[in-house]
């Protein structure tokens, strides 16, 4: 078994010509998972497999570039000629569902279940499909929002997803292979507790938390991709790289 993850998409906080928001196919095990639906990202998901075997949906956060996409699926698996043999799990915050049945005009949720399992996250909820088991965990963020560490084939892949410096993020990232970690802000300005992490904080967490390799992902518009990458690599001392749309990283053990 090879764990590997596909990036679908890295923009924040909107999609750009060819570059859609937040998204990741992660795949090992006989199992497919989406990791974030942020816009844009569900017609990459069709470049790399077929929608309707996908075995499960893992959404960080309900912010509309992680998000959005589920309303593509839904009317791809409901409408358009892609629906699954069963409803697939989508792994959220609570009240995903709602979200989605209130932008659809509809006060009760319950029809969305022909296509999608809706399943809360929490502090520490695992699930496997195939050989992939996937934790998450709390981080600190705006929005009720999770991280995620994915095992298989002995090799781990962790996702900060949108956070802030916490303890929560160096459980999830200790000793993994890659570490999947935004670095949306140029630097954290007053008045209260950062939402999300500059290039030293991701690099800052890569070192401490002992990681193989750092990819650099959902780079907010104050700074490039490129720079953000070098940042974090100037703090990690590690091999960094820059998350680009179509990359395909394969973990070994």
């Amino acid at each position: 078994m090879t764990l590997t993850l596909t990036v679908l998409g890295t923009a924040s906080p909107h999609p750009a010509p060819g570059r859609p928001c937040s998204g990741y196919l992660v795949s090992g095990g006989g199992a497919r998972v989406w990791v974030d639906a942020g816009p844009g990202t569900f017609g990459e998901v069709q470049r790399h497999t077929d929608p309707a075997r996908l075995d499960a949906v893992w959404i960080s956060h309900l912010h509309a570039d992680h998000s959005a996409d589920l309303l593509a699926a839904l009317y791809a698996f409901a409408y358009g000629g892609l629906t699954p043999p069963a409803p697939v799990p989508v792994y959220a915050p609570a009240g995903c569902a709602e979200r989605i049945a209130g932008f659809l005009g509809r006060p009760d949720p319950a029809p969305l279940a022909a296509v999608f399992d809706f399943r809360d996250l929490y502090d520490g909820h695992e699930a496997r499909h195939g050989g992939l088991r996937l934790t998450a965990r709390a981080v600190a963020h705006d929005a009720e929002a999770y991280g995620l560490r994915v095992e298989g084939g002995g090799a781990v892949l962790a996702y900060s997803g949108d956070s802030g410096p916490c303890p929560a993020l160096g459980e999830l990232a200790a000793s993994a292979d890659l570490l999947l970690c935004e670095a949306d802000t140029d630097r954290h300005a007053g008045g209260g507790a950062p939402v999300h992490l500059t290039p030293e904080d991701a690099g800052r967490l890569a070192r401490d938390a002992g990681v193989r390799r750092l990819l650099v992902t959902h780079v907010g518009p104050g700074l490039t991709r490129e720079d953000a990458t070098r940042r974090a690599a100037a703090v990690y001392g590690g091999r960094t790289d820059t998350a680009y749309e179509g990359d395909v990283h394969r973990l070994a053990n």
